[in-house]
């Protein structure tokens, strides 16, 4: 078993951080798809239930996706690329969604939240990989708040939605809102990346809320553990992460879309494949 103190499993856990921060702020994602497989390593190398670690991986993911979250932000705000009021209005929306989706997952069984975690990360990878090509566009509305009703209601929808998958797979939802904004709203790829990092903080901050009140006094939880979020875990994979967000941000502004989206759907289809079990039935 390996002791929360054991070297590996800091430098483990720093390196997911760093790798999360780097795709949040490359990507427009909160790196919950990144993080979720590795806690839930971590956490079981300890002897800690599967189910009860799927939770708590869960639950601390969104917790770093919030600071990583505003950290990309800051870097895509610098760039000028973010159109704030979609992007608040999708994450308020989220923020209640995200509560739901996270109360159902603190009662649902692990391995269905990993088989849900893994389907939801591949759908989104399969539907970018067939987007139209991904240049630069036009929204729907922008960033001075000029958007028909039918806007309105598209980012309220589409908001309340990701933010339920994001509670109930603990990742921020930008797997799923980027390509939505990219496909069904016709945002730039740029566009959706930076306005995404809005979003999915507020989808972050319903779902650690749901997973702190859900998980308050349950038994077999880490040491220093708020609910099902572990502190320890959070300050390692945070600490590492905000520092990395900006690098990122400035590497989205240097790549080509269509080799943005290819890491993307690649990254995607590997971790989703991972979670779902394919690649250990294939002995790969």
């Amino acid at each position: 078993m390996i002791e929360p103190s054991s070297l590996v499993y800091v430098l483990v856990l720093l390196a997911t951080g760093i790798a999360v921060g780097f795709a949040c702020g490359l990507l427009g994602v909160g790196g919950g798809f990144l993080m979720v497989p590795v806690q839930i390593w971590a956490l079981s190398s300890q002897g800690i239930d599967p189910t009860l670690a799927t939770r708590i991986a869960f639950g601390t993911s969104l917790a770093v996706v919030l600071p990583t979250a505003l950290s990309g932000c800051r870097g895509h705000s610098c760039q000028g690329v973010i159109l704030w009021k979609p992007g608040i209005i999708m994450g308020l929306s989220g923020l209640s969604g995200a509560f739901l989706g996270g109360f159902i997952a603190a009662h649902a069984p692990g391995d269905l939240l990993k088989m849900l975690f893994g389907l939801v990360v591949m759908l989104g990878a399969l539907r970018m990989l067939f987007a139209p090509s991904l240049q630069p566009g036009q929204t729907s509305g922008d960033s001075s708040g000029n958007m028909s009703r039918k806007s309105l209601l598209q980012y309220i929808l589409w908001g309340t939605a990701v933010g339920i998958v994001s509670g109930l797979t603990g990742i921020g939802g930008g797997v799923i809102l980027v390509p939505a904004m990219v496909i069904a709203m016709g945002f730039g790829m740029l566009q959706a990346i930076g306005t995404s990092s809005v979003t999915i903080a507020f989808n972050a901050l319903g779902g650690i809320l749901a997973y702190a009140v859900n998980g308050w006094g349950v038994a077999g939880l880490p040491p220093y553990s708020v609910g099902y979020i572990d502190l320890l875990q959070f300050a390692l994979l945070a600490g590492a992460s905000i520092f990395s967000a900006p690098w990122g941000a400035k590497a989205a502004h240097r790549l080509p879309a269509e080799k943005l989206r290819a890491i993307f759907v690649m990254l995607m289809i590997y971790i989703g494949l991972k979670m779902t079990g394919v690649l250990g039935w294939a002995e790969l």
